[in-house]
């Protein structure tokens, strides 16, 4: 990849994209393209079909996508499924249409199974039944890693996709209603300080585990994915298994001692109280990243200094 690479971030202002701007910026690609929601609707066919043909971007980022907390895709399963599965198949043919160089489809570490062993490997998607409170979102996802094989199949193309696990960072969610447990902890810690509140409610037992990665770690790794050379990649481009690479930490910690990192970063001094009510979720989901330690890539973010970044940017979003 050139710096003059001509390269699209399809969903540029979203925790993801953002950060694949800022990595891409700070090695020295400015040959961006980008259009806000407003500017182009990639769930409409003709309106991507327009703007790819005007373009003709040489490299595609794929993080464009509705996402949500359990809450928001248990609530909302039909738009999960439907709005995602607009958005990736009409950025990933047109990509295909114009000749993009390489295309790198983002996805989640929820297309792999419920109950699959631990840490994940790339191997168990398919294997056996999701969860149940993100199927329709998940489905949509491996219908995307499934078509950049198809596509690397028949036509030759070079298109990856890479799962990373649970992402935080600038231009977080911070909806309560619909945003994951990191931002959600920052937040409701933040606001009980603030007030003085005397505990902070954390949904679930506090049992499973999750891992956690800074989204500028992410955004580190896809450009390092782009860089390689095809040489370098061809345990992705293989007619046997899709170009899946999962990106992580390798650690995970449970929600409990998440709850406690969190609530020390942000100085609330309450106690913390556990809604057994609400859902769990999976048990556990750490990435086997061995893959990507093959490939020559680790994360190298701590999650303690990862969150005080993460509040920092909270704190400067709300001034």
């Amino acid at each position: 990849m050139q710096k003059d690479s001509k390269i699209y971030i399809a969903g540029h202002r979203g925790l993801v994209g953002s950060a694949l701007e800022r990595c891409l910026r700070a090695k020295g690609y400015a040959n961006l393209v980008m259009r806000s929601h407003a500017e182009l609707d990639l769930t409409d066919q003709a309106a991507v079909a327009t703007f790819f043909a005007q373009e003709k971007p040489d490299y595609v980022l794929l993080a464009a996508a509705k996402v949500g907390g359990i809450h928001a895709n248990n609530t909302y399963p039909a738009e999960f499924i439907q709005q995602n599965l607009a958005i990736q198949t009409n950025v990933i043919h047109e990509a295909w249409r114009n000749d993009v160089q390489r295309l790198l489809f983002l996805g989640s570490s929820c297309i792999y199974p419920k109950d699959c062993p631990q840490p994940i490997k790339e191997d168990y998607l398919l294997t056996s039944p999701l969860e149940p409170t993100n199927r329709s979102y998940a489905l949509a996802k491996i219908a995307g890693v499934e078509m950049c094989h198809a596509y690397n199949r028949q036509y030759g193309t070079k298109y990856m996709a890479a799962m990373p696990t649970n992402l935080y960072g600038p231009n977080d969610n911070y909806d309560l209603n619909n945003s994951h447990v990191l931002p959600a902890l920052i937040r409701k810690m933040h606001e009980a300080k603030q007030g003085g509140a005397r505990e902070v409610v954390v949904w679930g037992t506090g049992m499973p585990k999750r891992e956690f990665l800074y989204s500028d770690d992410m955004a580190d790794a896809c450009l390092y994915l782009l860089e390689q050379p095809e040489a370098k990649l061809k345990s992705l481009f293989n007619d046997e298994k899709p170009p899946l690479v999962n990106v992580g930490c390798g650690e995970d910690l449970t929600i409990r001692e998440l709850a406690e990192l969190v609530k020390g970063v942000v100085g609330f001094k309450g106690e913390l109280a556990f809604d057994t009510s609400k859902p769990d979720g999976t048990m556990r989901k750490l990435m086997d990243v061995s893959r990507m330690a093959e490939l020559g890539w680790r994360a190298h973010i701590s999650l303690r200094d990862g969150v005080a970044m993460a509040y920092q940017s909270y704190l400067t979003t709300r001034a």
